[in-house]
């Protein structure tokens, strides 16, 4: 049983950076992609960035494109997510994900929802 666990969320100055991390427990570290996700109050989950498992391809989504860096440790098992120059518009609840498929791409974000394991999230919000 894979078991992902989502920290690093909390309450952000507007302007502010945070960085996020994922722990995966449970099983064997394999080579999927990892990801995050948020999900906004009122509205559906958004998918914010992959990364394959020798971090040697990254994706990111216009709505974080530029002002945040993935990256995962294959030895600890751990995802990161750095986040900068943070926005109200960015409080969210973020999860992370693992799975799905193995090349990081657009379409993972709709692989690993069916395919996938997921953590339970981490609320991070952004004050004006």
């Amino acid at each position: 049983q894979v078991e992902l666990q989502e920290s690093g969320g909390g309450l952000v100055p507007a302007g502010g950076s945070l960085r996020l991390s994922c722990t995966v427990s449970g099983a064997r570290f394999e080579e999927w992609v990892m990801g995050w996700f948020r999900e906004r109050p009122g509205a559906g989950r958004e998918g914010l960035s992959c990364i394959n498992y020798g971090g040697t391809e990254t994706y990111y989504q216009d709505s974080v494109k530029g002002r945040s860096s993935i990256s995962r440790d294959t030895d600890k098992a751990m995802l990161y997510l750095e986040l900068n120059n943070l926005k109200p518009e960015d409080t969210a609840m973020y999860y992370c994900a693992a799975g799905g498929d193995y090349v990081c791409e657009p379409s993972w974000f709709s692989n690993v929802v069916d395919a996938g394991w997921w953590g339970r999230g981490t609320q991070v919000t952004v004050s004006s």
